[in-house]
């Protein structure tokens, strides 16, 4: 049986600059992020941004739901695959972090696609009546479950739900790691493992994704 790569800092350098190339406003978000210490590690990876920009382009997405917006390079990395009319609802409950994205989405000439509403994003979605062709989840991870299945209800039939963080920095597969997110992710994807309503699979960029399509 064949097996993946393990990928090193040169050959995961060689990938990004033989990719597909961030906008000025992407790059902007990335080196603010940079001034923010630990807490940059909410931002998306690079390599999936390019991911979500193909796979909007290739399924020709119109209209995506965020849940965890952070400083917007992930909204702005779908917004930029957009179509002119496309759409996106992002959710997150940090005024701060949503004017500096706001911002950012304004530079680059995106903010007429995105919505962005600020409250709980359980809050939020309980007050969604429309559907949806993406949802896009990366959020606090005591809430993925709740998440999930509300973003379910705001899927179309073929639609696609992604998960960020799914492999939490490798721990998921530490046996006798007792950290309380650990074994909530580890939960979590144990449910979508089972979950009969979805196609799924786990893809190992940034910090781990899984997509599921719904049947």
């Amino acid at each position: 049986m064949g097996s993946d790569l393990n990928i090193t800092k040169d050959l995961q350098d060689y990938i990004l600059n033989h990719g597909h190339s961030l906008h000025p406003v992407q790059k902007e978000i990335i080196n603010y992020n940079e001034s923010l210490g630990n807490i940059k590690r909410m931002q998306i990876s690079i390599s999936q941004s390019q991911f979500l920009h193909l796979i909007i382009k290739v399924s020709n997405i119109k209209k995506i739901l965020e849940i965890g917006t952070f400083t917007g390079l992930s909204t702005l990395s779908m917004s930029l695959a957009l179509p002119d009319d496309g759409k996106i609802i992002a959710l997150d409950k940090n005024e701060q972090t949503d004017k500096i994205a706001i911002n950012f989405f304004k530079k680059a000439k995106q903010e007429h696609k995105i919505t962005t509403l600020i409250k709980p994003a359980l809050e939020s979605l309980v007050e969604i009546k429309e559907k949806f062709e993406l949802i896009f989840i990366d959020a606090d991870k005591g809430n993925y479950k709740e998440y999930y299945e509300k973003s379910l209800s705001l899927l179309q039939t073929s639609g696609l739900i992604i998960i960020d963080n799914v492999l939490w920095y490798g721990e998921v597969t530490l046996k006798n790691n007792e950290d309380k997110i650990t074994e909530t992710i580890k939960n979590f994807n144990q449910f979508v493992s089972n979950d009969k309503r979805v196609e799924k699979i786990i893809i190992p960029l940034g910090d781990g994704m899984t997509i599921c399509r719904k049947l």
